[in-house]
């Protein structure tokens, strides 16, 4: 008799088939309501770059031209359960002021109406106190959104949405009530985004499905996920757990607010969730915890970092199936898009997951991604251009900067295998610094006469620079200049030796651990 897909595999099926959930007494439903017959709201009566003199208040005129009047409030239960979300939390004068603050620590950009955050510190105290009452009378209407595109490592551009400082508020407001009340309840498979969790837990939970014995992964990459949120299923979705509708009336202008492209095109919003506002990471993970329930369901073991996810199977086999039925479910339930092109079945060392490769052998080894390797690579060449005319120190201080926190990231999670490729990259940081200094020395005849004062003999300097005609990169990697310009040079310089640094970390720093099951 033929297997279920369910029943391969050595997963966990539940009894029963899928049981159908009943919809609360209260919650929300009925049809959609395009953003014309919303209403129009309210603005915030306080100063911006597009408006100067501030924004109006409500008049019978505006009753009189259609505009819809505030939503009522919702009226408190005492039955008992989680903890009320409404925004009588969200327009605290006191969580606002907190929000503002988070945000402020985050040092972002302007958005569309130019306000620097120090510009709106200035009148913060009325700022605060006027966008508490306009979110408590349903007037809070969300500005526009400043489109900017940034570059991806893989390739292309990633589309980034900067809201305006005081949305920017009013969204760190909403995620300070939001999530404290969803995140304890994701799955504990979901690390991103969230309080405790990091790419150092997510890749500790590889690690353990792979001394599990499950070595082959299915590598899912949601194509353009953040752009591709529906939204009428994410309200929903909030919708379950949030019982105040003025609060799903804000979250739904923040989803429905256009979009400011570079060209200055104003573009409307009918799905996703922007990148670079507050609350998007929190709607995200709520979106995909569907996906994560219905892994679980099915018995799988799996990490998801926000819409990178890693499905971690015994056979390829089985991995193509999972990765079918999958497919099925992302693109049918949840309305998403695969990328194919980027998706895969192998074994984790042959993919990249947050920059890292996962082996099997004796032990499980955590190394750099080839993409990390060569991204890393292209940093180092930015950092050391040839034509550098300011002093070596100067050039060497901007490599630690960037070295420092790369090693940090990477030296976590990583295992001693990695110390290989540590060293090739410290010898590549000399040599590109070695090159750049005989630039600077220009001459054949002055490049001698330094390699001298450094203890290279007359005749080995002399015969190393006038040997052929050696491009600067070669003569950087003769055995002459590498004992000149060694280790101990670029030492005392105050350069950074990644192997030594990483072994600090190994000694001082213990790595987030997720223990999932015993290593076999």
């Amino acid at each position: 008799m033929a297997k279920r897909p369910e029943e391969s595999d050595d997963r966990v099926v539940p009894e029963g088939g899928r049981k159908l959930v009943p919809t609360a007494a209260g919650a929300r439903g009925g049809k959609a309501v395009t953003a014309s017959k919303e209403g129009i709201q309210l603005r915030l009566s306080f100063e911006t770059a597009e408006t100067p003199q501030g924004a109006g208040v409500s008049t019978k005129a505006d009753h009189a031209a259609g505009v819809q009047t505030p939503v009522p409030k919702s009226k408190r239960t005492s039955r008992e359960g989680p903890p009320a979300m409404t925004m009588e939390e969200v327009a605290d004068e006191e969580n606002l002021r907190c929000a503002f603050e988070e945000v402020a620590r985050n040092k972002g950009a302007a958005g569309p109406d130019g306000q620097a955050i120090e510009e709106v510190r200035t009148h913060l105290d009325k700022l605060l106190s006027e966008m508490s009452r306009a979110l408590l009378e349903g007037r809070y209407q969300p500005g526009m959104i400043r489109r900017v595109w940034i570059p991806k490592p893989g390739g292309g551009e990633r589309g980034l949405g900067i809201p305006n400082v005081v949305d920017r508020v009013v969204q760190q407001a909403v995620h300070r009530v939001l999530g404290p009340n969803y995140d304890p309840t994701f799955h504990e498979a979901s690390h991103g985004f969230r309080s405790g969790r990091s790419c150092h837990t997510a890749i500790a939970a590889a690690k353990e499905h792979l001394y599990a014995g499950y070595g082959w992964v299915v590598d899912l990459d949601l194509e353009k996920f953040f752009d591709r949120v529906h939204h009428e299923r994410l309200l929903a979705r909030l919708g379950q757990r949030v019982n105040d509708p003025r609060l799903l009336t804000v979250i739904r202008r923040m989803l429905k607010a256009k979009v400011v492209m570079p060209d200055g095109v104003v573009v409307a919003t009918e799905e996703g969730t922007p990148q670079g506002g507050p609350l998007s990471p929190l709607l995200s993970n709520i979106v995909l915890d569907e996906l994560d329930r219905e892994l679980e369901r099915r018995g799988h073991r799996f990490v998801r970092y926000a819409d990178d996810c890693n499905i971690y199977v015994r056979s390829e086999r089985a991995g193509k199936r999972v990765m079918a039925a999958v497919v099925r479910f992302i693109e049918g339930r949840l309305r998403l898009k695969v990328n194919t092109a980027k998706s895969a079945v192998a074994r984790p060392g042959e993919r990249h997951f947050l920059g890292f490769s996962l082996w099997r052998k004796k032990h499980v080894a955590v190394r750099l991604s080839q993409r990390s390797r060569d991204r890393v690579d292209g940093r180092i060449r930015e950092l050391t251009p040839r034509n550098w005319g300011g002093k070596l120190e100067r050039c060497i201080q901007r490599l630690n900067q960037y070295l420092r926190g790369w090693v940090g990231f990477f030296g976590v999670s990583c295992t001693k295998d990695v110390i290989q490729n540590l060293q090739v990259l410290d010898g590549h940081v000399r040599r590109r610094l070695r090159a750049l200094l005989l630039r600077q020395w220009k001459r054949k005849r002055s490049i001698a006469r330094r390699l001298i004062r450094l203890g290279v003999s007359q005749r080995t300097a002399w015969g190393t620079v006038y040997n052929g005609h050696r491009s600067l990169w070669a003569l950087s990697h003769t055995p002459a200049v590498e004992r000149a310009l060694g280790i101990e040079y670029f030492r005392t310089r105050g350069l950074i030796c990644l192997e030594e640094a990483f072994r600090d970390i190994k000694r001082n720093v213990i790595a987030p651990l997720w223990p999932m099951s015993k290593p076999g």
